[in-house]
C-alpha cells in the first residue's frame, strides 16, 4: 500500500475487487487484444492475407502483456494504442505485420469501453437483484407490523413496516427495468475507421461491402454480443449519447438508495429501525453510547457523489465536434469507471444492510398509540353520526378535544389524553371499552398486508426467480 501518494478511495475503502478489475489495465489491454484477435481472424475467413497461424499466435499471448515495454515505446511514440500494438509484436513476431490491419484506436479502445460496460452493468445487476432479495425476505416478514405512516414527516395514516418496504423495492425495480432496457441495447462500434465510413476496410476487400458487414458481425459474435449488435452508423467513435445513458441508470440506482438510506436514517433516530451495528463497533469517539447510521449515512453521500457524477457524459457528449474529438477521453475514463465504482460500493452498502436490518416492535407500537386516538376520530364521527348525531357538531367537539390533547402532549409533555376527553363527553355516546376495540392499530392499515404479498408474487419474485445473487461483501469501516 502506497502512503505517500493519492490512492483512490473507491480502491481502497469502497469498490469491491470485481468492480476494480472490470476497470483494471488487465482487463482493458487483455480486450483490447481479444478484439485484436477477432479482427485477425475475422479478416482470415473473409479472404484476407492473415493465415491461421498468425490468428492462433495472437490467441496464445492474450494475457502475457508487457506493461514496461508498452510504456517505454510510449514515451517515444506518445500513443497507447500504437504502444500496444508494438508489445503484442514482440510476442507475436510472426503475426505483427497483421495486427490491427485496417483498424484505428477507437475499433480497440471504444470496443473496449463497451465490453467493460456491458460487463459491468452485469455485475451491477446482480448484486441489484441481492437487494431486492433482502428486502423482500423482509417486507414478507414484518408486512402486519403495523407502524407510523408521515407525510411532511408528520405522523399520518397507519402503514406496516413490510408495505414501507415495498415503497424502497418499488424504486429499486423501475432502476432493474431501465438497467435491463440499456444492457439489451448496447452495441459495438464495430470496424468503422477514422471517421466512420470504412474507408481503410472497402480498400482491403476491394469495394465488398457485405465482406465488411460479415467482418462486423463475425466480431460481434466472438465478444460475446448479438451478431446485429454493432451500431449501423458513427464517426470515429460510438455516440457519447451511450456513456450519458448508462451513467444515468446508474443514477437512477443511486436515488432510489439514497432515498433508503434517508429513510433509514430517520427511522434510526426514532428508534423504530436500526442498520446492522457490530458488537465491537464505536459510534462515536465522544459519546460512547451513540449509534450512528453511518452505513446508510456512506450511502448517501456516495449517492450524491454519483448523481453529480453524470453530468460529465452528459456534458461530453453534447461537446463532441463532428466526427470526432479527443476532449471526452480524459473525463470518459475518470466519469464512467468511477460511475460504476461508486454504484458498485452503494450496493455493497445496501446489501450488508439490507440483510441485517434490526426492527423493534415495542418501539413502534408506543410511537402507533400516541398518535392512533388521533386518527381514529374519523371512526368516533361516523359511527355517533350513524347514531343519529350532528356530523358537524360531532366534528367540531373532536377538534376541540385534539387540540386540547394535542397541548398536553406538546406543552406538557402529558400523554395523550383525547380518548379520556372523548369517553367524557356524551355527545359520543361511546364507552372507554368500545372505544378501546377501536383502537386495534391493524384496522387502520388498510390493504397493507394484500398489497405486499400482491407486489412480492407478481412483481418481485419472478425477478428473484431465475436470477443470480451476489456473494457477501465485506466492509471497510
Amino acid at each position: 500500500m502506497s502512503t505517500n501518494s493519492y490512492e483512490s478511495p473507491f480502491c481502497t475503502r469502497y469498490a469491491s475487487k470485481e468492480m476494480q478489475y472490470l476497470f483494471s489495465a488487465d482487463k482493458k489491454f487483455s480486450t483490447w487484444r481479444r478484439l485484436w484477435v477477432a479482427l485477425a481472424r475475422a479478416e482470415h475467413e473473409l479472404g484476407l492475407n492473415v493465415t491461421a497461424e498468425q490468428v492462433a499466435e495472437l490467441e496464445a499471448h492474450i494475457n502475457d502483456i508487457d506493461y514496461e515495454a508498452a510504456a517505454k515505446r510510449e514515451k517515444e511514440c506518445r500513443h497507447d494504442v500504437m504502444s500496444h500494438v508494438y508489445a503484442y509484436g514482440l510476442v507475436c513476431p510472426n503475426a505483427k505485420g497483421i495486427i490491427h490491419l485496417g483498424a484505428t484506436s477507437c475499433y480497440v479502445g471504444d470496443n473496449t469501453d463497451i465490453i467493460i460496460m456491458r460487463d459491468a452493468l452485469k455485475l451491477i445487476r446482480t448484486k441489484l437483484v441481492t437487494v431486492l432479495g433482502n428486502l423482500a425476505k423482509f417486507a414478507d416478514e414484518w408486512k402486519a407490523q403495523p407502524c407510523l405512516a408521515y407525510t411532511h414527516c408528520q405522523p399520518a395514516q397507519l402503514t406496516t413496516v413490510g408495505k414501507r418496504a415495498t415503497l424502497w423495492m418499488n424504486e429499486l425495480l423501475m432502476d432493474l427495468e431501465e438497467l435491463d432496457f440499456q444492457l439489451g441495447r448496447m452495441k459495438l462500434l464495430g470496424s468503422k475507421g477514422t471517421t466512420g465510413t470504412q474507408a481503410s476496410f472497402m480498400e482491403l476487400f476491394h469495394g465488398d461491402g457485405a465482406k465488411i458487414r460479415a467482418m462486423e458481425q463475425k466480431i460481434a459474435v466472438e465478444m460475446g454480443f448479438a451478431a446485429d449488435a454493432v451500431v449501423p452508423v458513427s464517426g470515429q467513435t460510438y455516440s457519447r449519447k451511450v456513456d450519458a445513458q448508462v451513467l444515468n441508470v446508474l443514477s437512477g440506482i443511486a436515488q432510489s438508495a439514497m432515498k433508503f438510506a434517508n429513510d433509514l436514517r430517520l427511522l434510526q433516530s426514532f428508534k423504530e429501525m436500526e442498520e446492522p451495528f457490530e458488537a465491537g463497533q464505536i459510534g462515536s469517539s465522544a459519546m460512547a453510547y451513540k449509534r450512528n447510521p453511518m452505513r446508510s449515512e456512506r450511502i448517501t453521500a456516495l449517492a450524491r457523489y454519483l448523481i453529480t457524477d453524470t453530468l460529465n457524459p452528459a456534458f461530453t457528449a453534447g461537446t463532441q465536434w463532428f466526427e470526432r474529438t479527443l476532449d471526452d477521453s480524459a473525463n470518459k475514463r475518470i466519469a464512467v469507471a468511477e460511475g460504476f465504482l461508486a454504484a458498485d460500493a452503494i450496493l455493497n452498502i445496501m446489501m450488508n444492510v439490507t440483510s441485517g436490518m434490526v426492527v423493534y416492535p415495542a418501539v413502534i407500537r408506543q410511537r402507533v398509540m400516541n398518535e392512533l386516538p388521533f386518527m381514529a376520530t374519523e371512526n368516533v364521527i361516523m359511527d355517533a353520526a350513524a347514531a343519529g348525531g350532528d356530523r358537524q357538531e360531532l366534528h367540531e367537539h373532536i377538534r376541540i378535544h385534539s387540540m386540547a390533547a394535542g397541548a398536553e402532549v406538546k406543552q406538557k409533555g402529558l400523554k395523550n389524553d383525547l380518548c379520556e376527553r372523548i369517553v367524557n363527553d356524551p355527545i359520543f355516546g361511546v364507552t372507554a371499552e368500545e372505544l378501546e376495540g377501536k383502537l386495534d392499530p391493524a384496522n387502520y392499515t388498510g390493504r397493507s398486508v394484500q398489497q405486499v404479498e400482491e407486489f412480492l408474487a407478481e412483481f418481485v419474485n419472478p425477478v428473484l426467480k431465475d436470477a443470480e445473487s451476489a456473494a457477501d461483501v465485506e466492509l471497510t469501516v
